[in-house]
């Protein structure tokens, strides 16, 4: 065997053996990036959960400071942009509203936004609908939309709405 010939066989062995390490190490960052990515979903649904709880259950208005950036961006038309802005829209809400527990329904997360489906009761007793949309960066809340729906009296099903 020529030593030109040697030369093509180990180098074209290395090309093998590289490709080979490769692959597995992308299948192993691959399997590495899902978990983490369940594990930040699973801590951000927390989040959102422990959020609602002590904003809109307790009516503590230091979920504010605790959970939502400063820089807050806010999707429902009458809340301005901001922390503050939305503590001082908290506060009139909550005035003499009593403390409940949070009804949740539904709750799931995709990258970095969380979904909240909840079943509130209006000051009549009646029920209302509403789905929260939270965008968390770093371990905070840095934007939010929302929709809510009063629940019919009637309905063409047995389940409306839950």
């Amino acid at each position: 065997m020529s030593t030109k010939s040697l030369i093509i066989g180990v180098a074209a062995m290395g090309v093998v053996a590289l490709a080979s390490c490769s692959k597995k190490e992308t299948i192993t960052t691959k399997e590495v990036i899902t978990s983490e990515s369940k594990d930040q979903a699973a801590a951000n649904k927390q989040l959102v959960l422990d959020f609602y709880q002590k904003m809109f259950g307790d009516k503590d208005l230091s979920a504010v400071d605790q959970y939502i950036a400063p820089e807050y961006i806010q999707h429902n038309p009458t809340v301005a942009d901001g922390a503050k802005a939305f503590k001082e829209a908290a506060a009139k809400w909550f005035e003499g509203a009593p403390k409940t527990k949070i009804d949740v329904q539904h709750i799931a997360a995709e990258g970095d936004l969380v979904f909240i489906h909840l079943k509130n009761k209006n000051e009549d007793g009646s029920l209302k609908s509403t789905i929260d949309i939270f965008r968390i960066k770093d371990g905070k809340i840095v934007e939010h939309w929302d929709a809510q729906e009063d629940v019919p009296k009637e309905a063409a099903n047995a389940h409306p709405m839950f």
